[in-house]
């Protein structure tokens, strides 16, 4: 299915998508559109965050937003996250649909106790009369030495607390429809994208659609191992499924596209298949999301495992400045590769 594709390079858009005279779009527009779309829609929708209404439009993604919807609706904030997620919160809960911009994830720990001990808990302190539809969207990612402060990729936290629901969507198809998805969902969704993922492109329907939430999808089949992929690191798994196929083993690469709810059942269907795990993410390995996968499989797929999982992530440090240390920092393709082969042999 054209959704399902992950192109990795020309060659795939080429054969992949444009032979067939499929919409070709890259992530960045996807979510451009996803709000312009939700706008037009449904009047409660407004925009707010740092930097929105800018010419830049928080990369690209509020883009001629302003000038389209006015200032009423496309909000610039000073930098205050705590007291401003709030106010967007108290506006949800009075029947607005906020989408709130953070540009940089590092700062939603200042946030917490509007969104953990409030925004995900309402729904459920009420007995379902009240509800909170607020997205978050929390960019992360790392490149021109961002370092420590500016480069933490935090999704796996929030998968910690009961009421909220997290999205890490990884293709301009699931950009859009996930957040379609969550900003109709009614209750507070955090929408985590990796700003290394805005230039990639993919089919993606003009037309408003929605992506569920809890259900994973298999980016490419295989038979030997299952390498769950978490966000940016789709694409550097289909790099190195490639070149394990060159190398004669073949991976089946799953990517959840929601970790809460986590589509454990299609994880497990996975490793059942092929007998082996390996779990990569854009995060900490410690106490990260990779940890909770791996859990997950163990209890669904013990018994069909033919080799202890594996998991690939951040060390447990903070991310350096300097680039040599960055590359050494951050995993990729052949890390999976040498993981991978480690597994099967």
């Amino acid at each position: 299915m054209p959704w399902t594709k992950v192109l990795i390079d020309d060659e795939d858009l080429k054969t992949a998508l444009r032979k067939d005279g499929l919409r070709v779009t890259t992530y960045v527009n996807a979510l451009n559109e996803a709000h312009r779309q939700l706008l037009d829609a449904d009047p409660a929708v407004y925009v707010i965050g740092e930097g929105v209404d800018d010419p830049g439009g928080v990369f690209g993604s509020t883009r001629g937003l302003l000038a389209a919807y006015g200032p009423d609706r496309i909000m610039d904030i000073p930098i205050a996250e705590n007291g401003l997620t709030g106010i967007a919160l108290g506006s949800a809960l009075c029947g607005m649909k906020p989408i709130f911009v953070h540009m940089r994830q590092d700062f939603l720990p200042m946030c917490m106790d509007q969104i953990v001990n409030h925004a995900a808990k309402w729904h459920y302190m009420t007995g379902g009369k009240c509800s909170a539809p607020l997205v978050i969207r929390a960019l992360a990612g790392r490149g021109w030495g961002s370092a420590a402060q500016h480069s933490q990729t935090l999704h796996g936290i929030f998968t910690a607390f009961a009421g909220l629901k997290v999205a890490v969507p990884a293709t301009p198809y699931d950009a859009k429809g996930l957040l379609i998805a969550a900003v109709r969902d009614g209750n507070p969704v955090l929408f985590c994208e990796h700003r290394w993922l805005y230039g990639f492109e993919g089919y993606a329907p003009d037309g408003m659609y929605e992506v569920p939430f809890g259900k994973a999808v298999v980016r490419k089949p295989g038979t030997q191992v299952t390498i769950v992929a978490v966000s940016l690191m789709v694409y550097e798994a289909m790099k190195a499924a490639r070149e394990l196929e060159r190398l004669g083993v073949s991976a089946e690469v799953v990517d959840p596209r929601t970790i809460k709810p986590l589509d454990r059942a299609a994880i497990a269907e996975s490793v059942r298949k092929t007998g082996r795990l390996l779990v990569a993410d854009t995060g900490g390995v410690h106490s990260g999301i990779s940890a909770e996968i791996t859990a997950g499989a163990c209890e669904d797929a013990f018994s069909f495992m033919k080799a202890p999982p594996a998991r690939i992530g951040l060390p447990d440090c903070p991310t350096p400045a300097g680039a040599e240390l960055e590359k050494a920092f951050y995993p990729g393709a052949a890390d999976i590769v040498a993981c991978a082969l480690r597994l099967v042999r």
